[in-house]
């Protein structure tokens, strides 16, 4: 299926504005550093873009900031969740501001999350 050149060059911009959550975590994610797995950034899985992506074990990392707690946001979050569950793709979401204060606490569970995948994939 061809990507949609919109939300490919969209990806692309989101790159080069990145939060500064956003910036932690790809420095933790980039360059296999983490379980030698291989994450992308921005990437586009049809009709989203997530912020992190590792295809080998079926894992979207999204990291979130104050504005996902409205209403419309949650609502918006859950659907898109429920799309890439659907596609058999585990989903977890951080908040930036536990990104930045607590990345221990984070990185621990996100290993603890990719031990499990990896280990469970085929």
């Amino acid at each position: 299926m061809k990507i949609d050149s919109a939300l490919l060059e969209l990806a692309k911009s989101m790159r080069h504005t990145a939060t500064d959550a956003e910036h932690l975590m790809w420095q933790i994610l980039r360059a296999r550093r983490f379980m030698d797995l291989k994450f992308r950034r921005q990437h586009v899985i049809q009709p989203y873009i997530v912020d992190f992506y590792c295809h080998e074990i079926g894992l979207v990392i999204e990291l979130d900031g104050s504005q996902h707690g409205m209403d419309d946001a949650i609502e918006y979050d859950a659907e898109r969740t429920k799309f890439l569950e659907a596609l058999g793709l585990t989903v977890v979401r951080y908040w930036n501001n536990d990104v930045l204060g607590q990345t221990d606490v984070v990185s621990d569970h996100l290993w603890n999350i990719c031990f499990e995948l990896k280990n469970t994939s085929p």
